[in-house]
């Protein structure tokens, strides 16, 4: 076979896979969301509405600046990660078992259920957030960016850290259903140590050195380093998050590959 007809061949599958792709985002378009009402633009209103939500009640209970950093951008740079890591994790809860029967079609596998499904909850969190920045900004209730690269880095790092986990929480709730029991909890352990509510020049050194093993706090810090620029002091490592994130992911893939003989068709 030649080189030519390898290409061919290669580009053939890649360009079935894309379809597949596609048509298991909107298939879990219309199942979620139906076509009633306005349909599929809940994916963009329901992080805006969490987001915007917890901007006002914080605005009104509290000072409009906290440590020196205005209180708005603060929630709105922590919540609005905050709800990605969510959707992403809360989509990985059981999701091999909820497409079962679609493994019948040939040209579907379970790694294209879980990466139409990511993709769906990222568009919906990225444009949530590209619209509530907009305004904000347009209103003049924050400053422009000060670095755009450093936030679409810190958000897609952010976004391959969920899916990595999303990714294990997905063969964990195939393996048992206690399993899904615990997956609340520990998004709930992990919020006050996520770097939502705080930054890590706050904290004392020794805290500072425990929280830097937590790779989410240099996810909200490298976001946060794109909207302060040095006005505000950032401890992050890039690196750090995708190295946990591809171990997280080769994990994942590891026990996919084990879990298929788990799965019940129907």
């Amino acid at each position: 076979m030649t080189k030519r007809m390898q290409d061919s061949y290669l580009w053939r599958g890649l360009t079935v896979q894309a379809r597949c792709i596609h048509a298991l985002m909107i298939r879990d378009l219309m199942m979620r969301y139906g076509r009633d009402n306005i349909g599929f633009l809940w994916v963009i209103l329901e992080p805006m509405i969490l987001t915007v939500g917890v901007m006002t009640i914080w605005s009104v209970l509290k000072p409009p600046f906290e440590h020196g950093v205005p209180l708005i951008l603060l929630v709105f740079t922590g919540y609005m990660i905050l709800t990605m890591w969510r959707h992403l994790l809360n989509a990985g809860v059981s999701l091999f078992e909820r497409n079962a029967g679609l493994l019948y079609h040939r040209h579907i596998s379970l790694i294209d259920t879980f990466i139409s499904r990511m993709l769906l909850e990222f568009a919906g969190t990225t444009t949530a957030l590209v619209l509530v920045g907009t305004v904000l900004v347009d209103t003049g209730l924050i400053d422009p960016p000060h670095d755009l690269g450093i936030i679409i880095c810190a958000w897609l790092t952010m976004a391959l850290l969920s899916s990595s986990l999303a990714l294990n929480f997905a063969v964990l709730t195939e393996y048992s259903m206690a399993a899904e029991k615990f997956i609340a909890p520990f998004q709930y352990f992990m919020l006050p140590l996520s770097g939502t509510f705080f930054m890590v020049e706050w904290l004392p050194t020794f805290a500072q050195t425990i929280i830097w093993y937590n790779p989410t706090v240099h996810c909200y810090e490298m976001f946060r380093a794109g909207f302060f620029g040095e006005e505000v002091r950032t401890h992050y490592s890039i690196w750090y998050p995708l190295v946990c994130s591809l171990g997280l992911m080769c994990l994942g893939i590891w026990g996919m590959d084990k879990v298929r003989n788990n799965i019940h068709f129907g």
